[in-house]
């Protein structure tokens, strides 16, 4: 496996995510200095925090010393601690229902399933997808692909297909639930916290666009598939047969307990549903439901206290870069702050799209995240970096905030299956031995289809309904 911060291009050695955003961090800085300080008057209605168009003024010089440089990141922690400390907490969770190998015992049981009748084959691919989907669309699956496709490469070569197939069902899967999620703490959760809006609210919309995204996905595998299990010469990338054979043949049993788990899960799915929605629950309450689950399952499966502990370190390590690039770029945001320059960048970028028709403008801040998530590959650190400014423009651009977060989410999601500055990305193409080329050949028309989708999705709410 490789190291998600590490990742190459040809020769080029791509920098790690902290190091952008501390050239970031610098250039932020230099801006303080170089941009006009300005602010917009700011109103409260209800529970948000509003800016007033055509209130625009310059205020006094308050460019940002090497000191406030310094200081950026440790205050960037400092006002974003709730959120880091979510996003551990549900990463060490996860990481404990992981160790009892309950969700991989699942998948190896559909393809049982699919070994004992050749006819229920065609529906291993559609329901793989599906689940992973689910996955991505409420639990945020993203890395935990690197060990799926070790289940999910053999799977498809027994079945006929080809090695690109396994790597689609999980990735592009949990890519699509990703970029169409309902349910996603790490990108909906925090972009919604911070737009003030209420916790995966505007659910219903979100709904339709995941099953849209996702449909579009099983199609894309399926199609491909079927052609390769026609006529194996049509394959882009052969490998060995006996490549994956190990992983085969390496059974896990779904006993009870790992059943019990699974249904636990599924419980724990619904129940979050129905809090954020229905008891307006926000971050702490679903932090408190994933460690819940997490110690009910190391409860059921009977791992002892240190296992737990350990199994809950782990997880919330791998969370750890995310949460530090949380505060990094925060941080960016607080010296733009107190540089009193983010009114300013509003007020030009405002007035250049104004007058433009809303369907088009939201387009514009869709284009925005799609290239930013080139140099920021973390969809909440994204989040924490670009939605303080995007939601008072949508204000300013009379968009709603829950379609600034959709193009926020769009943005992000679709471009993460084949940026490679993703460490994910190149983490699955370096375990399936897969050329970054011959991905990108094939899956550059699903997400060009995606993309245009996707933009078509967010016309809707600009134009026939309010979402709020």
């Amino acid at each position: 496996m490789t190291n998600p911060n590490k990742t190459f291009v040809g020769r080029f050695k791509l920098p790690d995510t902290l190091v952008i955003l501390g050239i970031i961090l610098l250039l932020m800085t230099l801006l303080t200095w170089l941009i006009p300080p300005g602010e917009f008057d700011r109103i409260e209605s209800g529970s948000r925090t509003l800016v007033v168009p055509n209130t625009y003024e310059k205020v006094p010089f308050s460019g940002q010393s090497l000191f406030d440089l310094a200081l950026s990141p440790i205050k960037g922690f400092i006002a974003a601690s709730q959120i880091i400390a979510f996003v551990l907490i549900v990463g060490g969770s996860f990481q404990v229902i992981q160790r009892t190998k309950a969700i991989e015992g699942g998948l190896q049981q559909m393809i049982r399933f699919a070994e004992k009748n050749p006819k229920r084959k065609n529906l291993i691919i559609p329901l793989l997808t599906v689940l992973f989907s689910l996955a991505g669309a409420t639990f945020g699956m993203s890395e935990e692909t690197l060990v799926f496709i070790l289940i999910t490469i053999p799977l498809a070569r027994s079945l006929g297909y080809d090695t690109l197939v396994g790597v689609a069902i999980p990735f592009l899967g949990a890519g699509a639930g990703f970029a169409g999620a309902f349910a996603n703490p790490f990108t909906i959760g925090i972009a919604q916290a911070i737009a003030e809006l209420p916790p995966f609210s505007g659910i219903v919309y979100r709904l339709i666009i995941w099953a849209i995204m996702t449909s579009i996905t099983v199609i894309f595998i399926l199609r491909y598939a079927l052609k390769v299990e026609k006529d194996p010469s049509k394959s882009l990338f052969k490998t060995k047969s006996s490549q994956y054979s190990t992983e085969v043949n390496d059974r896990i049993k779904l006993s009870t307990s790992r059943k019990l788990i699974l249904s636990m899960v599924f419980i724990g799915i619904v129940i979050l549903i129905v809090g954020v929605t229905q008891l307006g629950w926000y971050i702490n309450e679903i932090s408190g439901l994933f460690l819940i689950m997490g110690l009910i399952a190391s409860v059921i499966y009977r791992l002892n206290a240190n296992d737990t502990a350990e199994a809950f370190i782990a997880g919330a390590k791998e969370m750890l870069t995310a949460g530090m690039v949380i505060a990094f770029s925060r941080g960016i945001l607080i010296l733009a702050e107190d540089g009193k320059i983010i009114d300013t960048m509003l007020y030009h970028v405002s007035s250049i799209i104004d007058g433009l028709p809303a369907a088009i403008s939201v387009q514009g801040m869709f284009l925005f995240q799609t290239v930013l998530n080139f140099f920021i590959p973390s969809g909440s650190g994204q989040a924490a970096l670009t939605m303080p400014i995007m939601t008072p423009l949508s204000d300013l651009l009379g968009i709603s905030r829950q379609t600034a977060v959709l193009a926020y989410q769009l943005g992000d999601g679709l471009s993460n299956l084949i940026i490679p500055t993703s460490g994910v990305t190149m983490g699955v193409l370096a375990i399936s031995k897969i050329p970054y080329q011959t991905w990108l050949k094939w899956v550059l028309p699903l997400i060009i289809i995606l993309t245009l989708v996707g933009m078509l999705l967010l016309i809707p709410p600009v134009l026939f309904f309010s979402w709020t």
